[in-house]
Protein backbone atom coordinates (compact mmCIF):
# COMPACT_ATOMS: atom_id res chain seq x y z
CA UNK A 1 0.00 0.00 0.00
CA UNK A 2 2.84 2.35 0.85
CA UNK A 3 4.39 1.73 -2.56
CA UNK A 4 1.07 2.51 -4.28
CA UNK A 5 0.75 5.73 -2.28
CA UNK A 6 4.32 6.78 -3.26
CA UNK A 7 3.59 6.09 -6.91
CA UNK A 8 0.38 8.13 -6.66
CA UNK A 9 2.28 11.04 -5.03
CA UNK A 10 5.00 10.87 -7.69
CA UNK A 11 2.47 10.89 -10.54
CA UNK A 12 0.57 13.78 -8.92
CA UNK A 13 3.79 15.75 -8.46
CA UNK A 14 4.88 15.13 -12.07
CA UNK A 15 1.44 16.13 -13.33
CA UNK A 16 1.70 19.41 -11.37
CA UNK A 17 5.20 20.11 -12.71
CA UNK A 18 4.03 19.38 -16.25
CA UNK A 19 1.07 21.74 -15.87
CA UNK A 20 3.24 24.54 -14.51
CA UNK A 21 5.71 24.11 -17.38
CA UNK A 22 2.91 24.00 -19.96
CA UNK A 23 1.55 27.45 -19.15
CA UNK A 24 1.06 29.48 -22.26
CA UNK A 25 3.32 32.49 -22.74
CA UNK A 26 1.59 35.82 -22.39
CA UNK A 27 2.19 38.22 -25.28
CA UNK A 28 1.05 41.83 -25.37
CA UNK A 29 1.38 44.54 -28.01
CA UNK A 30 0.32 47.28 -25.63
CA UNK A 31 2.64 48.09 -22.72
CA UNK A 32 4.23 51.15 -21.13
CA UNK A 33 7.73 50.73 -22.59
CA UNK A 34 6.55 50.10 -26.18
CA UNK A 35 6.67 53.75 -27.23
CA UNK A 36 10.09 54.32 -25.64
CA UNK A 37 11.50 51.19 -27.29
CA UNK A 38 10.20 52.31 -30.69
CA UNK A 39 11.69 55.79 -30.26
CA UNK A 40 15.04 54.28 -29.20
CA UNK A 41 15.27 52.06 -32.29
CA UNK A 42 14.24 54.93 -34.58
CA UNK A 43 17.12 56.96 -33.09
CA UNK A 44 19.42 54.00 -33.80
CA UNK A 45 18.32 53.96 -37.47
CA UNK A 46 18.71 57.74 -37.75
CA UNK A 47 22.22 57.55 -36.30
CA UNK A 48 23.17 54.89 -38.89
CA UNK A 49 21.82 56.98 -41.74
CA UNK A 50 23.75 60.00 -40.41
CA UNK A 51 26.98 57.93 -40.14
CA UNK A 52 27.00 58.65 -36.39
CA UNK A 53 28.74 55.74 -34.64
CA UNK A 54 28.82 57.72 -31.38
CA UNK A 55 25.05 58.18 -31.59
CA UNK A 56 24.58 54.44 -32.13
CA UNK A 57 26.87 53.62 -29.19
CA UNK A 58 25.08 56.10 -26.91
CA UNK A 59 21.87 54.07 -27.28
CA UNK A 60 23.46 50.88 -25.91
CA UNK A 61 23.96 49.89 -22.27
CA UNK A 62 27.61 49.33 -21.34
CA UNK A 63 27.00 45.58 -21.04
CA UNK A 64 24.80 45.25 -24.15
CA UNK A 65 25.21 42.21 -26.39
CA UNK A 66 24.58 42.05 -30.14
CA UNK A 67 24.11 38.76 -31.98
CA UNK A 68 24.19 38.00 -35.70
CA UNK A 69 25.98 41.18 -36.83
CA UNK A 70 29.43 41.09 -38.31
CA UNK A 71 29.33 37.85 -40.26
CA UNK A 72 31.75 35.44 -38.60
CA UNK A 73 31.38 36.65 -35.03
CA UNK A 74 28.73 35.00 -32.89
CA UNK A 75 28.29 38.03 -30.64
CA UNK A 76 29.56 41.54 -30.09
CA UNK A 77 29.76 43.43 -26.82
CA UNK A 78 28.99 47.17 -26.76
CA UNK A 79 32.61 48.14 -27.58
CA UNK A 80 32.85 45.67 -30.48
CA UNK A 81 29.43 46.79 -31.72
CA UNK A 82 30.63 50.41 -31.88
CA UNK A 83 33.85 49.35 -33.66
CA UNK A 84 31.78 47.38 -36.18
CA UNK A 85 29.73 50.49 -37.02
CA UNK A 86 32.78 52.78 -37.14
CA UNK A 87 34.24 50.45 -39.80
CA UNK A 88 30.96 50.02 -41.68
CA UNK A 89 30.13 53.75 -41.68
CA UNK A 90 33.62 54.52 -42.99
CA UNK A 91 33.08 52.19 -45.95
CA UNK A 92 29.35 52.42 -46.66
CA UNK A 93 26.50 54.89 -46.73
CA UNK A 94 23.43 53.35 -45.06
CA UNK A 95 19.93 54.18 -46.27
CA UNK A 96 17.15 52.52 -44.26
CA UNK A 97 13.77 52.21 -45.97
CA UNK A 98 10.53 50.27 -45.60
CA UNK A 99 11.14 50.12 -41.86
CA UNK A 100 8.42 48.81 -39.59
CA UNK A 101 8.45 48.66 -35.78
CA UNK A 102 6.45 46.36 -33.52
CA UNK A 103 6.77 46.43 -29.71
CA UNK A 104 6.03 43.06 -28.11
CA UNK A 105 6.03 42.19 -24.41
CA UNK A 106 6.58 38.49 -23.68
CA UNK A 107 5.98 36.90 -20.28
CA UNK A 108 6.27 33.31 -19.06
CA UNK A 109 8.55 32.18 -21.88
CA UNK A 110 12.27 31.68 -22.56
CA UNK A 111 12.42 35.04 -24.39
CA UNK A 112 10.67 37.02 -21.69
CA UNK A 113 11.05 40.77 -21.93
CA UNK A 114 9.91 43.92 -23.68
CA UNK A 115 11.08 43.51 -27.27
CA UNK A 116 11.05 45.86 -30.19
CA UNK A 117 10.89 43.97 -33.49
CA UNK A 118 11.89 45.88 -36.60
CA UNK A 119 12.06 45.00 -40.28
CA UNK A 120 13.24 46.95 -43.27
CA UNK A 121 15.83 47.30 -46.00
CA UNK A 122 19.28 48.75 -45.39
CA UNK A 123 20.59 49.85 -48.78
CA UNK A 124 24.38 50.00 -48.63
CA UNK A 125 26.35 52.18 -50.99
CA UNK A 126 30.08 51.45 -51.10
CA UNK A 127 31.89 54.76 -50.63
CA UNK A 128 34.76 53.74 -52.96
CA UNK A 129 33.03 51.84 -55.75
CA UNK A 130 29.51 53.27 -55.61
CA UNK A 131 28.09 49.73 -55.74
CA UNK A 132 24.64 49.61 -54.15
CA UNK A 133 23.50 46.52 -52.23
CA UNK A 134 20.04 46.21 -50.63
CA UNK A 135 20.04 44.20 -47.41
CA UNK A 136 16.66 43.13 -46.01
CA UNK A 137 16.85 42.81 -42.24
CA UNK A 138 14.95 41.83 -39.12
CA UNK A 139 16.19 42.91 -35.69
CA UNK A 140 14.79 41.92 -32.31
CA UNK A 141 15.91 44.28 -29.54
CA UNK A 142 15.40 44.44 -25.81
CA UNK A 143 15.16 48.02 -24.55
CA UNK A 144 15.33 48.83 -20.83
CA UNK A 145 15.07 52.42 -19.56
CA UNK A 146 15.55 53.80 -23.07
CA UNK A 147 18.77 51.84 -23.72
CA UNK A 148 19.34 48.77 -25.87
CA UNK A 149 20.50 45.77 -23.82
CA UNK A 150 20.26 43.04 -26.47
CA UNK A 151 20.02 43.02 -30.27
CA UNK A 152 19.52 39.98 -32.46
CA UNK A 153 20.13 40.63 -36.15
CA UNK A 154 18.68 38.32 -38.76
CA UNK A 155 20.22 38.94 -42.18
CA UNK A 156 20.43 36.89 -45.36
CA UNK A 157 24.23 36.78 -45.52
CA UNK A 158 24.42 34.46 -48.53
CA UNK A 159 22.30 36.87 -50.58
CA UNK A 160 24.37 39.81 -49.33
CA UNK A 161 27.67 38.16 -50.24
CA UNK A 162 26.54 36.95 -53.67
CA UNK A 163 25.24 40.46 -54.49
CA UNK A 164 28.75 41.73 -53.69
CA UNK A 165 30.34 39.25 -56.13
CA UNK A 166 31.22 36.35 -53.86
CA UNK A 167 30.25 32.85 -54.92
CA UNK A 168 29.08 29.88 -52.93
CA UNK A 169 30.77 26.62 -53.84
CA UNK A 170 28.89 23.45 -52.96
CA UNK A 171 30.85 20.75 -51.14
CA UNK A 172 32.30 17.93 -53.19
CA UNK A 173 31.06 14.45 -52.51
Amino acid sequence: MKRLRNIFLFVTLMFGVTLSMAQEPKVSLDFDNGKTATETLKKYVTALQNADAEGVAALMTKDAMVYGLGGGLDSLNATQHKAYWVNSLTNYKHNISNDLYLPVKVENNWNEGEWLLTWGVNTLENNKTGIVTPVPYHIASLVVDGKITTMRYYLDYISLLTKQGYSVTPPTE
